[in-house]
Parts: C-alpha cells; sequence; structure tokens
C-alpha cells in the first residue's frame, strides 16, 4: 500500500481562516437584508401612498367632475376662452383676508365660488369689476374677487367704493402668498384670472381675460353650475 492509499487527516481551518469565511458568507446578506427592507418602505410610502392620494383626490372631486360635463358645452361664444376641467383636480390651500377676517378657500367648502384674481393696475380687472358684483347681488354663486396688488392695498378697497359696489365683499391676499401658490402651479399666467372651484373645492374650470359675468351666458352658466350633479 502506498502513502496515497493511506487514509488522510480532514483539512481542520485555522480560526483565522474561519472568520474571513463567516465574513465572505454574512456579509452579503446582512447589507441586502436592510436594501431590501428600505426599498420595501419605500415602496409603501411613496409608491402605494401616490396611488392612494390620486384615488382619494378622485372620490374627492366625483361630484365637479359631472358638473365640469354640463359646463363644457357652454365654453363658447363670450365664454369660448373658458377651459372646463375634463378631470377636476383639489385646488391649492389658500389664505387670504376676508370681509369677516383670516379665511381659506376651504371656508368656502359646500358653495360653488368664482375666484376672480385682480388689481387695481389691471384695466381689464377694473372694467369686470362692477359685473361681477352684479352676479354676486343675482345668487346661485359665490365671487371672491381676490386683490393681490400688495402695494396699495387701500387703493383696492377704495376703488369698490368708487365703481359702487354693493355686493362683492372685499379680499386681499395681503402678504401675496396665494397668488405665488396659483403662479408656481401654472395656474394664473396674468390678470384678471377667474376659476369656477365647486363646493368639494375642485377647480372645474378656469378663465383668463375678463369675461361679461353679468350677460345671457353667464347667467346660463350659473343655471349649470346651480343644478343638482
Amino acid at each position: 500500500m502506498t502513502d496515497q492509499d493511506d487514509p488522510q487527516e480532514p483539512v481542520r481551518a485555522t480560526p483565522e481562516q474561519m472568520q474571513r469565511i463567516a465574513r465572505k458568507l454574512i456579509l452579503p446578506h446582512a447589507i441586502f437584508v436592510p436594501t431590501a427592507m428600505a426599498a420595501c418602505v419605500w415602496f409603501v410610502l411613496y409608491g402605494l401612498g401616490g396611488e392612494g392620494k390620486k384615488a382619494a383626490a378622485e372620490a374627492q372631486c366625483e361630484a365637479s367632475r359631472v358638473v365640469a360635463a354640463r359646463v363644457a358645452p357652454l365654453a363658447k361664444g363670450e365664454f369660448a376662452a373658458l377651459a372646463v376641467r375634463a378631470d377636476p383636480k383639489p385646488m391649492p390651500e389658500l389664505a387670504f383676508n376676508a370681509p369677516q377676517g383670516p379665511a381659506t378657500l376651504a371656508s368656502f367648502k359646500g358653495k360653488t365660488i368664482l375666484l376672480n384674481a385682480w388689481a387695481t393696475w389691471c384695466v381689464p380687472c377694473r372694467e369686470e369689476m362692477p359685473a361681477l358684483d352684479r352676479l354676486q347681488g343675482a345668487g346661485g354663486v359665490t365671487v371672491v374677487a381676490l386683490n393681490v396688488d400688495t402695494a396699495k392695498k387701500e387703493r383696492a378697497k377704495a376703488f369698490l367704493g368708487e365703481i359702487g359696489a354693493k355686493s362683492l365683499g372685499f379680499y386681499q391676499d395681503d402678504d401675496g402668498k396665494s397668488f405665488e401658490a396659483l403662479r408656481r402651479t401654472g395656474k394664473v399666467l396674468g390678470l384678471p384670472t377667474t376659476f369656477v372651484i365647486g363646493p368639494d373645492g375642485c377647480e372645474i374650470a378656469a378663465l383668463a381675460g375678463p369675461a361679461k359675468w353679468d350677460g345671457a351666458q353667464s347667467a346660463e352658466l350659473v343655471k349649470a353650475l346651480a343644478a343638482s350633479p
């Protein structure tokens, strides 16, 4: 029998070698498991969370979606520039001063409103303000004529007195943050801009530029807005 046929002693690793082997086996798993867990958390918070927010917004604006479909055929003639939203979305959070004190857009929940952004230096704004005053007096919608001129606030209030406004309240964007929020979301490019907002706080339509708010077409629009969904 040769030496090659002799039983061989098992090779035993030294403690140092065992530690190196353990590190090679365990370290990748130690890195992979927390990474995988973090990915799962991100997916739940941002993936599913985003879908949840989208679903919540769609549910919130369902009533406005029905009204928008009813209003869409009225975007013609004097209201040809009325951009009706096929898929209404909640308006940004806006805060301003109202006749009764500090208010937010959410304060008008349950009412259909026309949010009109204007300033006294805007000639078309000044020209359409008497018609908006008559629209407010006629009822059917609530007109929130929001002055966004932060330089000369008293001039805007005095202007409403000069034109003999009887029904319009004075709404003031004191610090300009509400106007900036509208600009940041691309909703306002110039003045005047008017938003039609449903009782659920969702934007039904927007109109850039002035309009004849006390005419026959305006009355037809208000009738469509006031009808039950």
